[in-house]
């Protein structure tokens, strides 16, 4: 299994199309430590120090961040500089709001939408969360969940639900990640995916779509008891 640490700051995306464009590598780069708080809420991103550490030029680290903040991940102020948003756990109510409507419509289609390829995609993400124990490190299990929702929406075929939902799930982790170290046990919740994933390798959407609808409210639950 490729862990979190084995990623670095690596795209999480492990089934991403290969060939993105430069502003692409560097928003997704840039996206996933902001959420996973390797660049801390509140913290100032400069651009000539990403220049060097990421190996982007400005042009296509400028394009990532207008990208950002779309995603409300930065927060750009005239005359004083980008900056990593505060996670507002008060978003939690809203978000979930709608992933409790759109995570299970992922589901369903993607239920409905298996190719060879896809599946493999879906076996190979089904063995790592398999691998994760009460004792993985919680960067690995982030990374191997972030990894798996990515993929089942991705698995719908539906271009705007996959970007609404990785847009709101960003979202999600970043609460999460907050909050993990009273959490008691993240593995456990993250092999909740293991039914989904078999719902969807066995082409059953009722199934999916009712476990996709569970661990919204699982997470939900799960996050307002560590607030």
């Amino acid at each position: 299994m490729t862990t979190a640490t084995d990623l670095g700051h690596q795209d999480l995306d492990q089934q991403a199309p290969q060939g993105l464009s430069l502003a692409e590598q560097a928003y997704r780069a840039l996206r996933d430590r902001l959420i996973m708080l390797d660049i801390a809420p509140g913290e100032p991103l400069h651009e000539g120090q990403l220049v060097t550490e990421l190996g982007y030029g400005r042009t296509p680290l400028r394009e990532a961040m207008k990208r950002l903040e779309t995603d409300h991940l930065v927060v750009s102020y005239p005359r004083r500089g980008t900056f990593a948003t505060r996670v507002d756990i008060t978003e939690l109510a809203t978000v979930s709001e709608v992933r409790q409507l759109l995570e299970p419509l992922a589901a369903r289609k993607a239920a409905g939408n298996v190719d060879p390829d896809t599946r493999a995609a879906l076996i190979r993400a089904r063995e790592d969360i398999a691998r994760l124990s009460q004792d993985s490190p919680w960067r690995d299990v982030m990374a191997v969940d972030l990894a798996v929702h990515r993929l089942v929406y991705r698995t719908a075929g539906n271009q705007h639900l996959e970007e609404s939902l990785i847009r709101l799930d960003n979202l999600a982790t970043r609460i999460w990640c907050v909050v993990v170290d009273r959490l008691p046990e993240v593995a456990g919740h993250i092999r909740e995916h293991l039914g989904l994933l078999d719902a969807i390798l066995g082409g059953d959407q009722d199934r999916a779509e009712s476990i996709a609808a569970e661990h919204v409210r699982h997470f939900d639950a799960a996050v307002r008891s560590a607030i």
